[in-house]
C-alpha cells in the first residue's frame, strides 16, 4: 500500500506540471433532494472546493477539442434574444471551453459577449476569462442582457449557479440553459455533478427563485445528435 502511495504521488507530481492529477473518483452522489448532485468532500465532509477545482480543469483540458454547442442552434437564439429583448448591448457564455458561443453570438448579436471558463486555457480563447460561474463580478450585477450555457450540469450547486446568474441579468433579460437528455437521471459523474430530467427542471427553477424568476418556456433545439433523445433551452425570466 505505502508503495503504491508513493508511486501516486510521483505520478502526481509530473502531471501536476501539465495541470492534471489523479483523483479517486468512487464517490457515491446525493440523491436526496429529488435530483442527482455529486459532492466534492474533505475526509471531515466539508467542501472540498479545490478537488471540484481540480477535476474541472483535468476535464476541460481533456475535453478541449470537443464542441457541445451548434452554431446552427446559437443563430435560433440569436434571433429569438432578438425577438424577445431587442438588441443587447452585452452577453455572457458560461463554461465555454474553446470560446465559439460567444464568437457566433456576437456575430449575430453586434454586441460585447464574453465567455467564462474555470481552466487557465482561458487565456488561449478570444475573449474568454479564467472564471468560476458560480461567482459575480460586481460590474455583472443586473447589467447582463443575456446569459447562455450548456454547462450547468457542470456546477456543485445548481440554486447557488442559477441565483448567481440571474442575479446579473438585468429586467428583461433573459437567461437560456441548455439540456439535453444526456443532462438526464444517468448523467452525472464528478466531472457533470448536476443531473434532473428535463420534466424536473421548471420544478426546481421554481423552488430555487423563491418568486424571484421562472420558467419562460421551454424550446426544441433546431439541430441535436441523434444519439440524444431530446436537446432544449430552457428559457428563464425575472419577474
Amino acid at each position: 500500500m505505502a508503495g503504491g502511495i508513493k508511486f501516486k504521488q510521483i505520478i502526481n507530481s509530473i502531471l501536476g506540471k501539465a495541470g492534471y492529477q489523479i483523483c479517486k473518483l468512487s464517490l457515491e452522489p446525493d440523491r436526496s433532494h429529488g435530483f442527482t448532485l455529486y459532492r466534492y468532500l474533505t475526509k471531515d465532509g466539508a467542501f472540498d472546493y479545490e478537488k471540484y477545482r481540480q477535476i474541472q480543469i483535468e476535464g476541460n483540458k481533456q475535453k478541449i477539442d470537443t464542441v457541445w454547442a451548434r452554431e446552427e442552434n446559437i443563430d435560433f437564439l440569436s434571433r429569438y434574444i432578438l425577438e424577445h429583448i431587442g438588441t443587447p448591448k452585452f452577453g455572457i457564455c458560461h463554461g465555454t471551453r474553446r470560446g465559439l458561443e460567444q464568437m457566433w453570438f456576437s456575430e449575430r448579436l453586434n454586441c460585447k459577449v464574453i465567455g467564462t471558463e474555470i481552466s487557465d486555457t482561458a487565456e488561449r480563447f478570444p475573449n474568454t476569462i479564467q472564471w468560476d460561474f458560480h461567482e459575480i463580478k460586481p460590474e455583472w450585477v443586473g447589467a447582463v442582457d443575456f446569459i447562455y450555457s450548456n454547462s450547468f450540469d457542470h456546477s456543485y450547486d445548481p440554486e447557488k449557479c442559477l441565483n448567481a446568474w440571474m442575479t446579473c441579468i438585468r429586467p428583461g433579460g433573459l437567461c437560456i440553459i441548455e439540456h439535453s437528455s444526456a443532462h438526464g437521471s444517468s448523467g452525472a459523474s464528478l466531472l457533470d455533478p448536476f443531473d434532473a430530467d428535463i420534466v424536473q427542471m421548471p420544478y426546481l427553477i421554481t423552488m430555487w427563485g423563491k418568486g424571484a424568476y421562472y420558467v419562460r418556456e421551454i424550446l426544441p433545439t433546431p439541430v441535436k445528435s441523434e444519439e440524444l433523445e431530446s436537446w432544449s433551452f430552457i428559457v428563464i425570466s425575472k419577474f
